[in-house]
């Protein structure tokens, strides 16, 4: 006999067949996040929290975060900062890009990559068509995503725990619209939106 989709003992029984699949599938769905920025990096680490716990789902996430970030920095690094080198007349958008990112030291790039909301594929875009040294890049947006991921983790974790404890989803809504509003308010301070 089926379990209605509606109830609990349906969505345990799919965390149960999402963990069986193994650690590839979660490092996967979280690195495709980085290529497919509509996806909801916050729903895939819940998801991975809830079907493997809160330690081990936010290392699967953060390891599947970091490698499809690195993917999307090292294609703009490799191949289209080559394009546009390349070209004699270089598009506003992409003056505008390298201008932003000689106005971004360490410290902000770490604050800027640890707020979930903000609009990442902006960033890879725009650091991987400057002159900034990827190393530094790559480790500071390594230890951003940790503390980003470890946020939307304990946001997981209220929210699977909510079915056993109703309050703990205010706790949940609240975590995830302090993290946008955060999110929004250095979006606008650090002029992240400019076309």
């Amino acid at each position: 006999m089926d379990i209605p989709y509606f109830t609990i003992e349906f969505w345990q029984r799919q965390l149960s067949g999402y963990a069986n699949l193994g650690n590839s599938v979660p490092i996967l769905l979280a690195a495709l996040e980085s290529f497919i920025p509509p996806l909801p990096l916050v729903g895939i680490v819940t998801l991975n929290i809830a079907a493997h716990g809160v330690l081990k789902g936010i290392l699967l996430s953060w390891i599947g975060t970091s490698i499809g970030c690195t993917c999307v920095f090292w294609f703009m690094r490799l191949v289209v900062r080559r394009f546009f080198i390349r070209a004699e007349t270089k598009h506003t958008s992409i003056r505008k890009a390298e201008k932003w990112v000689e106005t971004i030291g360490v410290p902000a790039l770490f604050f800027i990559v640890i707020m979930p909301f903000t609009p990442s594929a902006f960033i890879n875009f725009a650091f991987g068509i400057s002159e900034y040294p990827a190393p530094k890049y790559l480790l500071t947006l390594y230890a951003g995503k940790l503390v980003m991921i470890s946020l939307l983790g304990v946001f997981g974790d209220s929210f699977v725990k909510a079915f056993e404890n109703p309050v703990l989803f205010l706790v949940a809504v609240g975590i995830i619209v302090l993290l946008y509003w955060l999110s929004r308010k250095v979006t606008q301070v650090y002029k992240i939106n400019h076309k």
